[in-house]
């Protein structure tokens, strides 16, 4: 009987946003949907340093999921074509099914952050006359049955965030125009 009263109590913590649960994730191998109510407000944390999107529900952490990225995945994006994935903090263009990699969640980049160090890289000569800043940056799944791409850790985007598919349709629903989404090293 303890042990039910611990989950009650810990599930409890969590929907009331007790401390008890604050920073530690409340899922593990258990689908969003059983623990997360409908149009519950989500923040993602994507961290390049360790290939994971973290989701959060106010500072609780509720899932981590595993994510690759473009062919540079240490560097910030500077420019288009440069396979860097960008770093800050971005919110959400639109969403929309996609018939390569399942769905694609397309953020704001460029954003007006993105365009201030852009404009700096520029004056100071790291960006060319006629380079862009580039665009249409996303989390998206992969192509049918290439999961183990993001099991390897291969990072094949052109500077977007790919994850399997079953975990984008897991966060799918979840995402509004109002998700938070921080992307740091």
């Amino acid at each position: 009987m303890k042990v039910n009263n611990l989950y009650f109590v810990l599930l409890l913590g969590f929907l009331l946003g007790s401390s008890c649960t604050n920073k530690h994730e409340i899922t593990d191998g258990v689908s969003l949907k059983k623990v997360l109510p409908a149009h519950t407000q989500i923040q993602l944390v994507i961290d390049k340093s360790d290939y994971t999107l973290k989701v959060f529900t106010a500072d609780t952490l509720v899932k981590t999921y595993a994510v690759v990225f473009g062919g540079n995945p240490v560097e910030d994006k500077e420019k288009e074509g440069d396979r860097r994935t960008p770093e800050g903090v971005f919110g959400v263009r639109d969403k929309y099914p996609h018939r390569n990699w399942s769905k694609f969640i397309w953020i704001d980049y460029p954003n007006a952050a993105s365009w201030e160090k852009f404009n700096q890289q520029k004056a100071a000569g790291i960006i060319k006359e006629g380079e862009t800043i580039g665009g249409e940056i996303g989390i998206h799944g992969v192509p049918e049955g290439k999961d183990n791409m993001i099991d390897e850790k291969r990072n094949w985007t052109l500077g977007c965030i790919s994850m399997k598919n079953a975990d984008i349709n897991e966060i799918y629903p979840y995402i509004t125009k109002q998700t938070q989404i921080t992307i740091q090293k």
